[in-house]
């Protein structure tokens, strides 16, 4: 079963990372994985918050924080090292046929440290929209799904990698939620 389901993993790598190969994604993949490119999306959410719920922003950033340093933990210090999964890129008899668009890294692969952050970030953004903003949350997943293909087609990561990461960050993302709203509405109206 396990070795049938890694085949599976690794065909669907190929399909991905060399079936898609083009100049374009070539250029794009890349740009999507660093942190960096989306600084100006991360500047315009955090004014966002500080313009429209300011009495929130606060709460917001520890949440985000907490969000952060609790899903990046986990796929870093707890899945990669229990599992110990080589990334393509360093793995013997894929590497050879990986095109090399990014650096390789030393690091283990299960689970993706991306697919983990963003997705966690992705649900936690879901949650917390109003109702005016609900028709623009779904660009979340949208997004948290590029940055974590794009690591699949610079050959860094397999897609189990990819979708384990997700399915983490998607859980620690909800309790996140979960966790903020019942700060929003208890603890933050509490009198000091």
């Amino acid at each position: 079963m396990m070795e049938s389901l890694l085949s599976l993993d690794q065909q669907l790598f190929f399909a991905i990372h060399l079936g898609w190969a083009n100049d374009v994604l070539d250029v794009v993949a890349p740009l999507l994985r660093n942190k960096l490119f989306w600084i100006p999306l991360y500047v315009f959410v955090l004014s966002y918050i500080w313009y429209n719920q300011r009495a929130y922003f606060t709460g917001f950033l520890l949440a985000i924080a907490l969000l952060v340093t609790v899903s990046d933990t986990m796929s870093s210090k707890v899945f990669k090292p229990t599992f110990e999964r080589l990334r393509p890129c360093n793995t013997p008899g894929i590497r050879e046929e990986i095109r090399p668009l990014v650096g390789c890294g030393s690091g283990f692969s299960f689970t993706s440290s991306h697919a983990t952050n963003h997705f966690a970030l992705a649900i936690f953004m879901m949650g917390t929209f109003n109702r005016r903003q609900r028709r623009l949350k779904w660009l979340w997943l949208i997004w948290a799904s590029a940055i974590s293909l794009s690591q699949v087609y610079v050959g860094v990561h397999f897609p189990l990698d990819i979708l384990c990461g997700a399915l983490l960050g998607a859980g620690i993302g909800w309790l996140t939620v979960r966790a903020y709203r019942y700060y929003t509405l208890h603890i933050r109206q509490l009198p000091l």
